[in-house]
């Protein structure tokens, strides 16, 4: 399978021009339009002289160069920009799985900071960042009008060090002010646990360890349950994964799919297209399969679930996802720093693009809100809970065995372990009933 891994799309158009009659109309224009970009390059290199010769204050004139780099590329999307030496570093440790900060992938969106997904188990997380949160403030200044990179490098800092965001909220009428302290940022790419009968895959973003640790995982979990005669299906959490490298998404979906397209590219030359087919192996063996994604899920992650729904591999089950359909190369520049470009759009199998709108869930489930820290939730009791069991003098049941009976309270015990996964998280208790129920129908 050809690997995707964020590299550069190049190329050249040739081609024979018929008569001299059309190649010297176009070959004038192309003249035309080099001489108007030297003199734009001109008028670039005397501003840039002027600045720095009558600015009020003494300027940096690396910095001058980077800022204008800068804003030429993020003139064309919201997701072009230029990476100095120390941020393209920073980088390369994302897609390695370790990095510093707080824990949440942003974008830019007229021109505020809005949080893509919080990190599982970061400090963001923790303090109750959401996804569609915008920030206006970091420690009182206001990030409107900066780049998205220097309004990253405001949240960076020393770890253990407080730093005070300032979040406007959808259906919050006031903005409010969240401390959270920085911490180093070590992602587990990919955990597997299983919930009763259910074998739950959990991937928090898309790099090198996302397959390996997946995979693993899952051969031991399904190990331990007494192999795949005894697994009823496969939840696979992509909730607030931000996406990440599209081999790895790539990698993700072939291990579901037999066969068949998992994604497509188009780029700006129809002869750079490029089409990514899945190899023979099903991980999980066909079992039945539900996708959790919500607005958090973006990228790479809209890649995997639009392939598994497009080939009805899996029941696609939350809210509709972030919509990001584009694909960047990172291309190294000199002086260590990075280029990260838009150079294609990326398509389902079915040949759509899910660009500004999303991938749309087969079974809509909204995750209730988190419970704000300390406050106490009222625990409601059923007065008409009590059971036939409980009445005095009730009559034993002497129809079953003491294995029937065992049996029966095992049932019973894990029917509430189900319910009390309810309370915990209400979209992941919603997929495993369904596998549960799908289960029942198909007699496993």
């Amino acid at each position: 399978m050809k690997k995707f891994i964020m590299a550069a799309l190049g190329g050249t158009l040739a081609g024979t021009l018929l008569t001299t009659q059309i190649a010297g109309p176009l070959l004038a224009q192309e003249d035309a339009r080099s001489t108007s970009v030297y003199e734009q390059l001109d008028l670039f290199g005397d501003v840039f002289e002027r600045i720095r010769a009558s600015y009020v204050e003494d300027v940096d004139e690396r910095a001058l160069i980077e800022a204008a780099i800068n804003g030429m590329l993020q003139s064309l999307d919201p997701h072009s920009s230029f990476l100095p030496p120390a941020e393209a570093e920073d980088m390369r440790e994302h897609t390695r799985g370790s990095f510093g900060g707080l824990g949440i992938e942003v974008t830019q969106k007229e021109g505020w900071v809005e949080v893509v997904s919080p990190m599982d188990g970061t400090p963001a997380f923790e303090a109750g960042i959401e996804s569609g949160d915008i920030i206006t403030h970091v420690d009182g200044e206001n990030l409107f009008g900066l780049t998205l990179n220097e309004a990253v490098v405001l949240m960076r800092g020393p770890v253990g060090k407080e730093i005070i965001i300032t979040v406007v909220r959808k259906d919050v009428d006031e903005p409010f002010d969240v401390s959270i302290i920085r911490d180093e940022i070590k992602l587990t790419a990919a955990t597997v646990r299983a919930v009763g009968k259910t074998v739950v895959l959990r991937l928090t973003t898309f790099n090198d360890q996302t397959y390996p640790n997946m995979a693993e995982g899952l051969a031991k979990v399904v190990d331990e349950m007494g192999g795949m005669d005894n697994v009823e299906g496969f939840v696979l959490d992509l909730r607030n994964n931000p996406g990440g490298l599209v081999s790895s998404a790539i990698a993700i979906a072939d291990a579901f799919l037999e066969e068949g397209e998992i994604m497509s590219t188009r780029g700006r030359d129809p002869e750079e297209s490029e089409r990514v087919n899945a190899r023979p192996g099903d991980l999980t063996e066909g079992k039945p399969l539900v996708v959790l994604i919500n607005g958090g899920s973006a990228s790479s992650s809209e890649i995997v679930s639009g392939a598994l729904q497009d080939h009805h591999r899996g029941i696609i089950v939350g809210v509709q996802s972030f919509g990001k359909g584009s694909v960047q190369s990172l291309m190294p520049l000199r002086g260590d720093g990075m280029m990260r470009l838009t150079t294609a759009r990326y398509y389902t199998p079915s040949g759509r693009s899910i660009q500004a709108l999303g991938i749309s869930p087969d079974i809509v489930v909204v995750q209730p809100p988190r419970t704000p820290e300390g406050e106490e939730v009222e625990e409601v009791v059923d007065r008409f809970s009590r059971t036939e069991a409980e009445l005095r003098g009730a009559l034993d049941n002497d129809s079953l065995t003491e294995d029937q009976r065992a049996e029966i309270i095992a049932a019973q015990e894990a029917a509430e372990e189900a319910a009390k996964l309810r309370d915990e998280d209400f979209q992941l208790s919603y997929a495993v009933d369904l596998l549960k129920g799908l289960a029942t129908i198909s007699g496993q």
